[in-house]
């Protein structure tokens, strides 16, 4: 059977445009879930990591992190999925971000293994991964407050150099709110 394309009006084509316009700004807006999401838990596991480990004898100070991730990737997915099956067509800055995210996702987890197995704190080098994720996002949405904030990770990450390993996870959780919570609740409210 040969599928015939039948030509689209003048009016038609601007309402396919437009629709897709609309599909794509509504994807951008659901994408403010996840900058969310993933800020307020890396600001917490941040936050509660320094103050159990510099404040309290807990031997599993480190603990925060891997329960809040792990609760992360499980709502990420489902949200995604449940996203996916309910809209039967995908944009392409939608299957771009999803999948450029999987990819540092990965790294993110690759970079802690690492880090961890060689004795010293992940904290700037998963600043570096979340910049390059947040600043590719706000040049692809043309979004400048994700632009801001992936350049404050690659400033925080420089800065974080110079500062003692205590205070890197303090570091790390102040990025995270300027660079993922203020630009995702920003996309969250920015106007059609």
């Amino acid at each position: 059977m040969k599928i015939v394309d039948k030509p689209l009006s003048p009016l038609e084509s601007l309402e396919v445009i437009a629709d897709t316009i609309r599909k794509t700004k509504d994807n951008f807006k659901e994408n403010s879930s996840y900058f969310m999401l993933w800020g307020w838990l890396i600001a917490i596991a941040s936050f509660a990591f320094f103050v159990l480990h510099q404040y309290t004898a807990f031997k599993y100070y480190f603990l925060p992190f891997p329960v809040l991730v792990v609760t992360g990737i499980a709502v990420t997915l489902s949200s995604y999925f449940k996203r996916r099956s309910a809209n039967a067509t995908e944009t392409y800055s939608g299957y771009f971000f999803s999948r450029m995210w999987l990819a540092l996702g990965l790294g993110f987890i690759a970079v802690v293994f690492v880090s961890v197995s060689q004795k010293i704190p992940p904290f700037l080098y998963t600043l570096v991964i979340a910049a390059a994720g947040t600043l590719a996002s706000g040049l692809v949405m043309k979004f400048k407050p994700l632009i801001v904030g992936g350049i404050l990770f690659f400033a925080a990450a420089i800065i974080g150099v110079y500062l003692p390993d205590a205070y890197k996870p303090l570091l790390a959780g102040a990025a995270i709110v300027a660079g993922y919570l203020v630009p995702g609740y920003l996309l969250k409210s920015a106007k059609e």
